[in-house]
C-alpha cells in the first residue's frame, strides 16, 4: 500500500486528532475521550498555554504525543506518557511531541493500530513505524501547556 504524502491533508487530519484534546476551554471539563495513557481514555479540563521550562523544571513535565497522520477508523487520540494513579504523572504540565507514521509503518500494517500508551509508542518507533519529534505541529497543541487528565464519564 502506497501512501501519498499530502501537507494540507496532513495538518487538517491533525487538527481533528488534536481537537479532543482542546474542545473544552480553559476551565471546562470535557468528560469524552480525548487522550490515552497507560492503556486507559482520559477526557480533560481545557489548556492553559505555559513558558517554556528551564532545566531546573523541565522534569516538571510529561510528554503528550500528539499524532499527525492516521488511517485508523476508529481515530487515533493524543497519548499521555503519564495519568493520574501513575507515579511519575506531574499533574497534566505536557510537552508537546508529534508523531507521525511511516511509510515502513504503513506498510507493515495495512491499516495501522490506535497506540493507546508511551510503550506503544516506543515499541513502533523502536521498529521504525514512528518518528517523535519534540515539539507541535500548526493547528496543534500548544508546546507546553497545563491541561490536567480526567476520568471519561458515559
Amino acid at each position: 500500500m502506497k501512501l501519498k504524502s499530502s501537507i494540507p491533508a496532513a495538518i487538517a487530519l491533525a487538527a481533528l486528532l488534536s481537537a479532543p484534546l482542546l474542545q473544552a476551554g480553559p476551565g471546562a471539563p470535557n468528560f469524552g475521550p480525548g487522550v490515552y495513557a497507560d492503556g486507559v481514555a482520559w477526557g480533560s479540563k481545557g489548556t492553559t498555554g505555559l513558558p517554556a521550562p528551564t532545566d531546573a523544571n523541565l522534569q516538571s513535565f510529561d510528554i503528550l504525543y500528539a499524532f499527525t497522520n492516521s488511517n485508523n477508523p476508529e481515530g487515533q487520540l493524543a497519548v499521555a506518557e503519564a495519568a493520574p494513579g501513575n507515579r511519575d504523572y506531574n499533574g497534566g504540565r505536557w510537552f508537546t511531541h508529534s508523531v507521525e507514521w511511516t511509510e515502513a509503518g504503513f506498510l507493515a500494517h495495512g491499516i495501522v493500530p490506535v497506540l493507546k500508551s508511551e510503550a506503544d509508542i516506543v515499541l513502533h518507533e523502536d521498529l521504525g513505524h514512528l518518528v517523535v519529534t519534540p515539539g507541535s505541529f500548526p493547528e496543534g497543541p500548544p508546546v507546553y501547556f497545563q491541561c490536567p487528565l480526567l476520568p471519561v464519564k458515559p
